[in-house]
């Protein structure tokens, strides 16, 4: 319904019209005719709400003058722009590049100074004090269960710690194959237990024993370090000993053969510079010749069917370090105590990547003085912290006796500047305190 302004100082007279298409006669002349060409239907203007210049909406007047004529001025300057859902959906997207709406206008303000002028709203068909706000100007509150439930999902979020992702950083370095690092280390972990030996093997040995393949271990670990050998050539050797001796009678006079032909084989296989034959034969007094060394060489190859590729703790070792985001003290005191294991031969039931685990978190307990075990390590290691306990508690027991007795080769080694004077670290004896 459009509304007339009231009379101004001619004192016109008012005249409400009736129907449009009917129209009210005045002077000879229809008054729905004489405005029917600045009328617009409604659909053509609803249309053209976004994306068109708006249509100013204002009331229709006759013959106005003075300060009626400055009234329409005013209103036809301003432009109505109804604020309907979908134009505040439209503004709320911040890639358009569109004007921000303003608040609408109280009954005050739709006046002018002389309270005769009065916006009208086309499409709700009423003054546009009643306009709704847009819907991102509106301020929601949200009800007591919503709040409930917000606070307990974020105490979740701050009691539960989040898994980290360490291979994040690598993404962009080719060298780490962030792609096929987690099948790889699947396929590490479903391989393992075909490389792994019995624990009692050596039952089945007539002039060997445990006490021996110790003393072995124990000397191959200091040749490796006066060879400079890399980490990977040191535990390839000991699982080519074992699984040697597993299948063949070794005589005790042969003994220190077959360790120094598993060395050669891993250099063979790890090293960039390889021992030659000669600086064996050196090493072990030269107990042996070129022609043994060769024919253990032989021997060996065919045993294993020339099988070298195993995953060994040492692969373990550098993913678990990487979980547990560890520094230069840690990795030096796990690899201090999973060496210190592969010297007995009861750490033989356990397989590879659980003496990883085991040793990163008994040098956690060493290093911090509590038990800590993140999520990020058990997730990666497929681990949890009672399944570690058995190892872990038998590594510190290692640790503890480390000077005493002849077996001190790993003590000696770790000892040095050059791994940080690690065996000197104080052992967790804490975590001898409960039984298993």
């Amino acid at each position: 319904m459009n509304k007339m302004v009231p009379s101004d100082e001619n004192n016109l007279s008012i005249t409400k019209p009736t129907n449009v298409q009917g129209g009210l006669e005045m002077g000879g002349r229809k008054f729905g005719q004489e405005i029917k060409h600045n009328r617009r239907a409604l659909s053509v203007i609803n249309q053209n709400l976004v994306g068109a210049q708006a249509y100013p909406c204002v009331v229709n007047k006759r013959g106005l003058s003075g300060k009626d004529a400055i009234c329409e001025k005013k209103a036809l300057d301003r432009v109505h722009r109804p604020i309907t859902r979908k134009f505040a959906a439209q503004m709320a997207r911040p890639q358009e590049s569109v004007q921000e709406p303003k608040k609408p206008k109280t009954s005050a303000e739709n006046t002018n100074e002389f309270g005769d002028c009065i916006f009208i709203d086309v499409e709700e068909n009423k003054p546009a004090l009643d306009q709704p706000e847009p819907m991102f100007l509106e301020e929601t509150e949200a009800s007591p269960n919503e709040m409930d439930q917000m606070e307990e999902v974020e105490m979740e979020d701050i009691n539960e710690e989040p898994i980290v992702d360490i291979d994040g950083c690598d993404a962009k370095n080719p060298l780490a194959v962030v792609e096929y690092v987690e099948d790889l280390y699947a396929y590490y972990r479903k391989m393992e237990c075909v490389s792994c030996v019995s624990p009692d093997y050596m039952v089945q040995q007539i002039d060997i024993n445990e006490r021996m393949r110790a003393i072995l271990v124990d000397w191959l670990i200091e040749v490796h370090d006066k060879f400079d050998l890399m980490h990977e050539t040191l535990f390839l050797t000991i699982n080519l000993i074992d699984r040697f001796l597993s299948q063949q009678t070794v005589v005790r006079k042969k003994l220190q053969l077959v360790g120094l032909v598993a060395m050669l084989l891993a250099c063979k296989y790890e090293e960039v510079s390889v021992p030659v034959v000669g600086d064996l034969i050196l090493i072990s007094d030269k107990a042996y010749n070129r022609k043994e060394v060769l024919e253990m060489e032989s021997l060996m190859l065919n045993t294993l069917q020339f099988n070298m590729s195993v995953p060994t703790p040492y692969v373990f070792i550098r993913r678990f370090l990487k979980a547990a985001q560890s520094d230069n003290k840690m990795e030096m005191l796990s690899f201090f105590l999973v060496e210190l294991s592969l010297v007995e031969c009861e750490m033989l039931k356990f397989p590879p990547s659980l003496l990883a685990a085991a040793a990163i978190y008994a040098a956690q307990c060493t290093v911090f003085g509590f038990k800590q075990w993140s999520k990020t390590c058990q997730w990666h290691s497929g681990y949890s912290e009672d399944q570690l306990l058995e190892c872990v508690r038998l590594m510190i027991r290692f640790h503890q006796r480390a000077a005493t007795g002849k077996l001190t080769g790993v003590h000696r080694k770790y000892s040095t500047s050059k791994f940080g004077y690690t065996a000197k670290s104080e052992p967790a004896h804490f975590m001898l305190g409960t039984q298993l």
